[in-house]
């Protein structure tokens, strides 16, 4: 029989139900909220250890397209590879959930999160996390700790715990926290960017683009109200729970011992050597040195005649390592390669490098290096992509592809397809930078950040190469972007802060997390958290030695702003506007005169119907000049019709209301309908009717009354059909 738990957690109703499905997992729980179901169960192999030291967990995400009552697009009407979204939650289960095993868990386990409905207004992500953390926690897998996500918005000021999906159209932040009641385990924000018409003269506004960039203290505060939180829903969640977890099986949690004796031996009689060896490890991430070292030290006297294994004896070489790096941190403040705990390595910037791309950046920081490659495009080449909540396709214009070849750390691999790491740490780039982009700029922007060497934080390099080649592409920013990797040391009560840690200091440290923005403040962080939870003072202070480190980089990126050629490459643009009535007319029936207006000029043309913006881009520039002057001329020639009033569709239509219209002109693909509060919109020929339509005037006249159902709604266009479709 199933057992219900039910809650009411900031102002929303959660119902996870035990028993009922999935009983051969070890765990498992329908969670739902609203309309969205989501099943997550856990599977973990007692009887399959695996050899090596470490927790084989795998984490997947899966959205079903039935969820949302939607078939899968495509050739093939089957669920295929995960998209990004999928791919980016399922990292963050597994950043949140992986910390709570013991060590000495080598057994492979599952995790598996399912989206069997959907809700438009729904967070998947806090569902699915606090789903999988309910299976996990009423599990018989030895842990018994809740841990939970929750998700808070800066709306008018004000924060917001777990908003509604439509809700974050209007915040300016974005912040997923995960965490147990008294630790942070996880932490990701961006700033989200907006505008707003300021009073320049009596009469007269005008639009300015808003960052929306956070300072320190204004961060930590919204991390503390997500803290807060986070105690309360754990609490809520162990005390609900109590009476359907399992009993606990009992389990070995494996002991990877290494002699004490070994670690002494390594340690009295070779630690000049593995000084050495950490001082040419602080300039690669490649071991080769400490493997060279342990095979030297197997083959002496007393691993012979204790007939130790080089794995043991790298393993003690690894330990003694460790407390080498740390101990010179904590004790002397000097790290393995010899800087200070603030210092960031040395920087050298070049822009534009490839004669044949719109744009290029070699970003070089110590021995990390990014070559981040610009390329622009029209509106309509941007990425089209699914959301299980929206019915129709949505597109990408601004993309950062990150690259991680093996021979950027010195490994000899070929190149496969992208993995997870790579996604995640191209989407932390376009969240540091995404805010920067001026939102009236329509062309689309892909960035690939090709990581030629690795050493410390290429997605931050990526970062800082990503602003710089948006800059020397001519894309319009508030402001450049830095970004830089910080790590903590906690060591006999006593803390360290890194800035611009290397791979050795993430390796052993109890913290990294990289931050991004511009000097004004933080637009993109990410923090994973070793060591069970952090303070908010120090967290602060963290953050304000990053914006030390991150200053420093913008005067350096600054400066080679400065000196920024623009490519040969570079297309070249002119934009203006005409009368938004007469844009018709440029396009011709069918689109017959702007696809002559392209063959006859070498262009490619953008328009905008609603602003009636123009956009004519070229090789030639004489070319693109004359394009325009024969649009213009085409407008200015055209008869004016009435101009339909401006109307937000989006705050007075919403999506699937029903509402009469009335036929105001009818065109060769469809009808333009006059609608009752306000405003004029789109019926699409192939939205008429169940049949095909052939002619509009076959179906529809001049004032003709129409029943109409809103397909999709945003602030400056809608999308119709007959209701009776």
């Amino acid at each position: 029989m199933s057992t219900v738990c039910e809650f009411e957690l900031n102002e929303k109703e959660e119902i996870f139900e035990f028993n009922k499905v999935a009983k051969q997992a070890n765990g498992s729980v329908l969670a739902k909220c609203g309309k969205a179901v989501v099943l997550a169960t856990i599977v973990s192999e007692f009887d399959n250890p695996v050899s090596e030291d470490f927790t084989p967990l795998t984490v997947q995400y899966i959205e079903k397209t039935y969820a949302a009552a939607k078939m899968p697009g495509g050739f093939f009407k089957r669920e295929s590879k995960p998209s990004e979204l999928e791919t980016l939650t399922s990292r963050i289960i597994d950043r949140s959930l992986r910390p709570l095993f013991p060590k000495g868990y080598v057994y492979p386990t599952t995790i598996t999160v399912m989206v069997l409905s959907a809700d438009k207004d729904i967070d998947l992500q806090t569902l699915a996390l606090n789903a999988a953390s309910a299976a996990f926690y009423t599990s018989d897998l030895p842990v018994k700790k809740s841990v939970a996500g929750v998700r808070v918005a800066r709306i008018e000021g004000e924060y917001i715990v777990n908003p509604n999906i439509s809700d974050m159209e209007n915040s300016t932040l974005d912040l997923y926290v995960a965490g147990s009641k008294d630790e942070l385990l996880m932490i990701e924000m961006k700033a989200i960017s907006s505008e707003e018409m300021i009073e320049v003269d009596v009469e007269a506004f005008t639009k300015v683009h808003k960052t929306n960039e956070m300072s320190e203290d204004e961060l930590v505060d919204a991390i503390g109200i997500a803290q807060e939180a986070l105690y309360e829903v754990n609490s809520t969640y162990e005390s609900g729970f109590e009476n359907v977890c399992k009993e606990m099986k009992e389990i070995e949690l494996v002991e990877f011992t290494i002699s004490k004796d070994l670690i002494s031996h390594v340690q009295t009689t070779y630690l000049n050597d593995i000084k050495d060896a950490v001082k040419k490890l602080a300039k690669s991430e490649r071991a080769t040195e400490l493997k060279d070292l342990a095979k030297k030290i197997a083959e002496d006297e007393y691993c012979i005649s204790n007939e130790l294994p080089y794995s043991d004896v790298y393993e003690a070489v690894s330990i003694v390592k460790k407390d080498v790096v740390r101990s010179m941190i904590v004790n002397e403040n000097v790290r393995a390669d010899g800087r200070g705990l603030k210092t960031v390595r040395p920087i050298s910037i070049e822009t534009n490098i490839l004669p044949s791309a719109h744009s290029s950046c070699l970003f070089t920081r110590g021995e990390t290096q990014a070559l981040v490659v610009g390329t622009l495009a029209g509106a309509k080449d941007g990425q089209m992509y699914e959301v299980l909540n929206e019915k129709s396709t949505s597109m990408e214009n601004f993309m950062v592809h990150y690259n991680f070849p093996g021979f950027s750390v010195g490994e000899a691999k070929p190149m496969f397809g992208v993995g997870r790491r790579e996604l995640g740490h191209g989407n932390l780039g376009k969240r540091a930078l995404e805010a920067t982009i001026d939102r009236d700029f329509g062309e689309t922007i892909r960035l690939v950040s090709e990581i030629l060497e690795s050493n410390g934080s290429s997605s931050m390099a990526t970062v800082c190469g990503g602003s710089l080649a948006l800059k020397a592409a001519g894309v319009p920013i508030s402001d450049l972007v830095a970004g830089v990797a910080m790590g903590m040391v906690v060591e006999d009560g006593k803390h360290c802060v890194l800035t611009d840690i290397m791979g050795l200091e993430d390796h052993d440290g109890d913290m990294d997390f990289k931050v991004a923005g511009p000097k004004s403040g933080i637009t993109a962080l990410q923090m994973d958290i070793k060591l069970g939870g952090i303070e908010l003072d120090i967290l602060k202070e963290a953050l304000l030695q990053a914006k030390e480190g991150r200053e420093h980089i913008l005067e350096l990126m600054e400066t080679a702003a400065v000196d920024i050629v623009p490519s040969p490459a570079l297309p070249l643009m002119e934009q203006f506007a005409i009368d938004p009535s007469k844009i018709m007319v440029v396009i011709g029936k069918a689109g017959s005169t702007i696809k002559e207006i392209i063959e006859k000029f070498s262009v490619s043309i953008d328009l905008d119907r609603d602003s009636g913006n123009v956009k004519v881009a070229g090789e030639c520039k004489q070319n693109v000049l004359d394009a325009c002057e024969h649009i213009k001329t085409i407008s200015n020639n055209a008869p004016a019709r009435r101009q339909s009033e401006k109307i937000i569709f989006d705050s007075v239509y919403k999506e699937e209301e029903v509402l009469e219209g009335v036929v105001e002109r009818i065109v060769d693909f469809g009808a333009f309908m006059k609608l009752p509060k306000g405003g004029e919109g789109l019926l699409h020929i192939s939205k008429i009717s169940k049949n095909r339509v052939k002619n509009v005037t076959d179906v529809l006249s001049v004032g003709d009354k129409v029943e109409l159902k809103v397909l999709k709604v945003n602030r400056d266009r809608i999308e119709l059909a007959s209701a009776n479709i």
